[in-house]
């Protein structure tokens, strides 16, 4: 039975390098993950406005690079934003806010080169390593969504809600009206089982909905883009040559660790709904800091507090897959975008994984 599941585990990571490896597929790939990195790097623009904005430039590619390319943006959205936190103090994206904290220290000291490099190993580790979890996890878990009736649904839906509305930021009634309004907004459109109308109003636009790409779009796209031009923020670059990309032993030595727990606390918070890239990397900066000999060096430089949050947060990106292509759940916003776009191009998640 274990030879079994061994041989259909290899069978099916070698038929995904095959299709991977094809030339336009590559080529999707380097795409999405050089925009992902550039706007990675513009402060304020993380992936969901990446992702919503450029949604509608894969309508007119085959499915597979699609989701290539759009996974790609949101890896490479999430090592781009540690690049402005480490020399400029400002974070690309949420996620990379810890890494300002130490990265923008060790820039400060000379040692930029260093910061760059452990966080670009360290991204690339903890995602490939997260990308294993994501094959093995998987079909477990497709087995155990296989016994998933309305009950089930209805708690993981309830939870999800009841997440959501715990870590809304202000208050708790705001929250509240929050998932409300976004269950409202769900139900316009037709009945999946009667088909009768409802909240139409007599408008032919929503009688298939509200579309998801003008939501996002607007949402996690312009809104973004425009509040970032309203708000004026001071920049003070460091002038001193980069070097020295590749750590050293004794940063390797220090940051082995740290990779290794980021890695492991960003793949399973990546799993909970709500929980994502953020507060992974938050996490792992809280561990590295409790169990650290000296915690005195943190904020001060320590290339420990660069390593851990940069690996937790592409973990949590692998690990956030695992839901969505397993359960049909998306557990954050940028995987409810790439819900999104597999729907728009005829592909769910949930009856592929068990067809």
């Amino acid at each position: 039975m274990v030879g079994d599941v061994a041989m259909d585990f290899i069978q099916n990571i070698l038929m995904g390098f095959f299709v991977v490896l094809e030339p336009m597929n590559l080529l999707f790939c380097f795409i999405g993950a050089l925009m992902g990195t550039l706007v990675g790097v513009l402060p304020g623009i993380g992936p969901s406005a990446a992702i919503s904005l450029l949604l509608p430039s894969t309508y007119h590619i085959a499915p597979t690079g699609a989701v290539i390319m759009l996974a790609g943006i949101f890896y490479g959205a999430m090592y781009g934003g540690s690049t402005t936190s480490i020399l400029v103090n400002i974070p690309g994206e949420a996620a990379s806010v810890v890494t300002c904290l130490d990265g923008y220290q060790m820039a400060r000291q000379g040692r930029a080169g260093p910061a760059l490099g452990i966080s670009a190993f360290g991204s690339f580790i903890a995602g490939t390593l997260s990308i294993v979890g994501l094959s093995i996890l998987s079909p477990l878990l497709v087995k155990l969504a296989l016994r998933f009736g309305p009950p089930e649904y209805f708690a993981l839906v309830f939870c999800g809600l009841s997440i959501l509305i715990y870590i809304a930021s202000g208050s708790i009634l705001k929250g509240v009206i929050m998932a409300l309004v976004g269950l409202f907004v769900g139900t316009i459109g037709s009945d999946f089982i009667t088909g009768d109308l409802r909240f139409t109003f007599g408008n032919l636009t929503l009688m298939d909905g509200v579309g998801l790409v003008p939501v996002v779009m607007g949402l996690f796209g312009i809104a973004e883009v425009l509040d970032n031009l309203e708000q004026g923020v001071k920049r003070e670059i460091l002038k001193a040559p980069i070097s020295h990309l590749f750590p050293n032993r004794k940063d390797w030595l220090a940051s082995i660790g740290p990779i290794s727990r980021g890695t492991v606390i960003g793949f399973f918070l990546g799993l909970l709904p709500g929980g994502g890239t953020v507060i992974a990397s938050f996490s792992s900066y809280a561990v590295e800091k409790r169990i650290s000999k000296h915690p005195e060096r943190f904020g001060k430089g320590a290339i420990e507090g660069v390593a851990g949050p940069e690996a937790a947060n592409n973990a949590a990106s692998g690990g956030s897959f695992v839901p969505l292509l397993t359960l049909g759940i998306p557990p954050n916003v940028v995987m409810a975008l790439i819900l999104g776009a597999l729907l728009i191009h005829g592909i769910q998640p949930f009856n592929a994984q068990v067809n």
